[in-house]
């Protein structure tokens, strides 16, 4: 299945310490390049988040986002310490004599420390979570290259499809372009005041004709579209081979163009590049 570079995928979980939720996206890159994002309980886990996902995605410039954020339970999991609390109250009772004007609010005595009790964060947990919730993101992300990639595949089947249309085409036009050139050849030559030897004018005669000779190119081009094909169709990242056999492909009509003798030659060399230079542009998607 062709895989696009560009993806996201987004997923939250609950944790007994918060919403734990991720994000990965990706755009087009040469080789695989990722960033993390990750909160302090997580970073210890950077090796293995990336190791994950080089494991599954080859190619792609991916930015993965992890956050820990409360759920609004967490307040109800919260514990005073009840005796240093007493402590501060009989404090203030004392000192309410010599300062009478000072007043402290409630807040601020839970501010201080020692007097709100935060449960502590099972740090081995929390990362058995967090790899948990990077192979959803990956199955989503993938799904998402995948569909993608479909698209992708149609628009350059159906370009490969135009490109082998115009090589056909150019194949069916050469025997009458050849035949045409040999006669206004064969005419030119009749109008030269000195006469040729027999032999010697269809020997050159063949030479030049040889020179625009495109049969080659043509197998190639053939060649070329039915390796796409088959690239297309295999379970693996395709993107360099692809781009690879473009360049054979622009070989080719680079070629066709420069032996044409005829307009219609020419134009079908043209539009070939046209239509390479458009399954270029969807290439460079494809992981």
């Amino acid at each position: 299945m062709i895989r696009s570079m560009t993806a996201f995928a987004g997923a939250e979980r609950s944790t007994p310490w918060g919403r734990l939720g991720g994000e990965l996206r990706s755009v087009n890159h040469r080789f695989l390049e990722l960033s993390l994002r990750l909160p302090d309980e997580l970073r210890a886990l950077e090796p293995v988040l990336r190791e994950t996902v080089a494991a599954r995605v080859m190619r792609g410039k991916l930015d993965l986002t992890l956050r820990l954020r409360s759920d609004g339970a967490a307040p109800s999991t919260l514990a005073v310490d009840d005796d240093l609390l007493a402590q501060l109250g009989r404090l203030a009772q004392r000192m309410d004599a010599q300062f009478p004007g000072m007043r402290v609010g409630f807040t601020q005595v839970l501010q201080l420390p020692g007097v709100l009790q935060v449960p502590q964060v099972d740090t081995e947990a929390l990362r058995e979570q967090a790899l948990e919730l990077l192979q959803t993101l990956l199955d989503d992300f993938i799904a998402a290259r995948e569909r993608e990639g479909g698209k992708l595949t149609a628009a350059i089947l159906e370009r490969v499809d135009a490109v082998a249309a115009i090589a056909a085409d150019v194949r069916d036009m050469v025997p009458a372009i050849r035949e045409g050139q040999r006669a206004r050849l064969t005419a030119r030559l009749a109008d030269l005041q000195q006469p040729l030897d027999p032999g010697r004018m269809e020997q050159e005669l063949v030479i030049w004709l040889q020179k625009l000779d495109v049969d080659e190119e043509l197998d190639r081009l053939d060649s070329h579209v039915q390796e796409i094909r088959r690239v297309l169709r295999q379970n693996q990242p395709a993107g360099r081979r692809l781009d690879f056999l473009l360049q054979e492909l622009n070989r080719e009509a680079n070629t066709l163009g420069s032996k044409s003798v005829d307009a219609r030659t020419s134009a079908a060399a043209v539009e070939l590049k046209v239509l390479i230079d458009q399954i270029r542009e969807q290439v460079q998607n494809i992981e």
